[in-house]
């Protein structure tokens, strides 16, 4: 398939990031370099890495020619890939988090319940193991956990317990037979008016398939090692669990004293070195929505490193 993926908050990143002639911006989320040619258009150049080969080609394929240096591998890796480029810090740095159009679009990507494909669910499909493998693992009681915490499903137990009662009994082939089984196991007058039955599970699924929130942990934790001073970085979120790992993540980086209020004087040293620049998250204008209706749940956060 053809890897045509709108891009959301394009104009909105690129200025929350500061970029311009002069600045090195870190793209890490590279999808269809919708952002990395939005953050060239300033005049900035840019480090695009992504895990899904197939964006990366797309993205070199759609900027040839231009100031952008590409890289495949995951964001959590962001320093190790850096210096591999021998690329120092960076004065921006932008993660676009979540599944992209084209993922979620074909289904030999085992992304989607409404079509047929394999369990599968990996964004990068050269590494780690996919959904198939990981339910061999994954017992009952492991599976409720994902489906509660990863993607906050109110019937967690009833469906684990299908999932994992059909694939040890080889009765799981593929996405559509997992649409289906959820559906089946949510009772007929609790699924949800606006999204497919099986919406919350599978985005569980793929979170843990791909340890998201982990990699967004650790891109966190490497800011510091990152950016430069003066530098910015910007994540978009699209649901909850990230946006609060995002909002909390850049809350830390801008703390500074963490002395008991009570002690007359700060025994701790500690200087905040990071400001926040969005109180509140930045959201999609009516227009984009309109164009473009998964923006509506985009969120995007930035923080600024103190010089």
């Amino acid at each position: 398939m053809e890897f045509a993926h709108r891009t959301v908050l394009r104009r909105e990143a690129a200025r929350w990031l500061a970029a311009g002639p002069g600045k090195v911006i870190l793209d890490g989320t590279l999808g269809g370099g919708g952002h990395a040619e939005a953050l060239l258009e300033t005049g900035a150049r840019v480090v695009g890495i992504d895990q899904d080969p197939a964006a990366v080609q797309a993205a070199r394929e759609r900027l040839k020619g231009r100031d952008i240096v590409f890289a495949h591998g995951n964001f959590r890796d962001a320093r190790a890939l850096l210096d591999a480029l021998g690329v120092g810090e960076v004065d921006g740095a932008l993660v676009d988090l979540g599944v992209s159009s084209p993922q979620l679009d074909d289904p030999a990507r085992g992304f989607s319940f409404r079509a047929e494909g394999p369990l599968d669910m990996r964004m990068d499909p050269t590494r780690g193991r996919p959904l198939r493998e990981r339910l061999d693992e994954w017992d009952e009681k492991a599976l409720a956990r994902i489906l509660d915490s990863l993607g906050e499903e109110r019937f967690a137990r009833p469906i684990a317990r299908a999932i994992h009662r059909a694939h040890k009994e080889h009765k799981l082939a593929n996405t559509r037979e997992l649409a289906d089984l959820v559906a089946s196991a949510v009772p007929r007058k609790a699924w949800p008016r606006e999204i497919h039955p099986a919406t919350r599970t599978f985005q569980a699924l793929r979170i843990a398939v791909n340890d998201e929130l982990g990699a967004l942990a650790d891109w966190l934790a490497q800011l510091p090692r990152i950016v430069a001073r003066g530098g910015r970085a910007a994540a978009i979120s699209f649901h909850s669990l990230e946006d609060r790992l995002v909002k909390q993540g850049f809350a830390r980086l801008a703390t500074g004293c963490v002395c008991p209020p009570q002690l007359p004087v700060c025994a701790c040293g500690r200087t905040a070195s990071w400001k926040v620049l969005t109180r509140k998250s930045v959201q999609a204008g009516d227009e984009e929505v309109r164009e473009n209706p998964r923006a509506r749940s985009a969120r995007l956060r930035a923080v600024e490193r103190l010089s």
